[in-house]
């Protein structure tokens, strides 16, 4: 394999940048955009939880379809869907036409296994997590400029011209796969012998059969509930704790991108060096735990910013551990497979994390974040049993399959 500095990693980050750029300008005015068609706080969950439920459906397909076909020609396939959804946001003059654009956005936005794979491909075992936190540093500055971008643009409650912006962006994205990219996933390397499924319940059952993957499964679900139950509501808390519009609530999502840039871009490495996957991820749980409990009885903005400080450096630290440890844990020929799984479990995370928190914003406004909070706290409890990695060469599932010969997981 390559290292990290020979690696294409230059183009991926910028095409996670760039659609993290997309997402992030829609993010703080999407709940604010649905109110003007009268959508409630749990329709606004509904709506959040349609993108991840599309999500659920199409990352595993899409992640083995990776396997199988490349890694380049998913994620074109997938970016072109981003920028048409973009489209028909800024089109959208009912909250029917809403949801059509969030659906389709969701099925585009399965690509990330794909991504997560291409790393796999590229970056060897041991840099894996500083690879894994250079991609969510390009998370973070999505969520620095696009948040702040989309206030800035939403200005007199005009939601479609931060639509359009973000499909002009998705379009560079895509130009960048196209131009930019190259395949990571030589043929002789690629899992002709496994047919991708839209729903694949036998995929789902080996994953969750490897204790150590199936716990991390489990600790992936409960982190992704978490942040989905308080990020949907977040521009809804805001709005009524503080009388904060899609403006003010960029910039506050802006800030916890910087932390995040931060932890993600330059920190993560020497911690895990120094401590190991496994105890990042412990830290970064318990981290995030405690700062979501006290951010949901925040009553100022500068208490606000003060509680949301460990939580995005405990989420910025555990995010790259949880990805690098699931493709640790996942055999080579099914890593795009997993790692698909991995992200329709946070999908399905993200369909019910919306709804319970709109149910639980209606009846505290602190509570989708004391939610959050349990829940990440229970995920490091769980965190807390896991086992040091298995080296690949002592693990069976890792032995290299050859062309033609059965493989033992079919």
């Amino acid at each position: 394999m390559k290292k990290i500095r020979s690696s294409p990693l230059l183009p991926i980050f910028l095409i996670v940048f760039i659609g993290l750029l997309g997402f992030g300008i829609i993010l703080p005015l999407l709940p604010l955009y649905a109110e003007v068609f009268g959508a409630s706080p749990f329709m606004v969950g509904v709506l959040l939880a349609s993108y991840s439920l599309m999500q659920l459906i199409a990352t595993p397909y899409l992640g083995a379809l990776s396997d199988r076909i490349g890694r380049r020609p998913v994620l074109v396939i997938s970016q072109i869907g981003t920028v048409l959804s973009f489209i028909l946001l800024g089109l959208a003059n009912s909250l029917p036409l809403l949801f059509i654009a969030r659906l389709l956005d969701g099925i585009s936005g399965g690509n990330i296994s794909t991504a997560q794979a291409y790393i796999s491909d590229v970056v060897e075992e041991k840099d894996r997590a500083k690879a894994y936190g250079l991609i969510g540093a390009a998370f973070g500055l999505g969520f620095i400029m696009g948040p702040a971008l989309g206030g800035i643009l939403s200005q007199g409650d005009n939601y479609h011209i931060p639509a359009y912006v973000a499909a002009a962006i998705s379009l560079v994205s895509l130009l960048l796969t196209i131009f930019m990219l190259p395949e990571s996933l030589p043929r002789e390397k690629r899992n002709t012998l496994r047919q991708p499924r839209i729903i694949d319940v036998e995929g789902l059952r080996r994953a969750f059969s490897y204790e150590q993957l199936g716990l991390l499964l489990l600790i992936f679900f409960l982190f992704n509930l978490s942040q989905a139950g308080f990020q949907g509501l977040f521009a809804l808390f805001n709005d009524r704790q503080f009388g904060f519009g899609a403006q003010e609530t960029g910039y506050v999502l802006a800030y916890v991108g910087v932390l995040a840039v931060l932890i993600q871009g330059g920190g993560i490495g020497p911690i895990v060096r120094r401590f190991g996957e496994r105890h990042a991820l412990q830290f970064g749980l318990a981290l995030g735990g405690i700062g979501l409990v006290l951010a949901g009885f925040a009553t100022s903005w500068p208490l606000l910013l003060l509680a949301l400080t460990p939580v995005a450096l405990g989420l910025g630290v555990a995010t790259p551990s949880a990805n690098s440890l699931i493709t640790r844990e996942s055999p080579p020929a099914e890593r795009g497979q997993i790692l698909g799984i991995s992200q329709s479990v946070a999908a399905l995370a993200r369909v019910v994390g919306p709804l319970v928190a709109g149910l639980a914003f209606e009846y505290e406004t602190w509570g989708p974040f004391v939610m959050s909070g349990i829940l990440i706290i229970v995920a490091f409890g769980f965190a807390l049993r896991l086992l040091p990695p298995t080296r690949p060469s002592e693990d069976p599932r890792f032995r290299t399959v050859q062309p033609g010969e059965e493989r033992a997981a079919s």
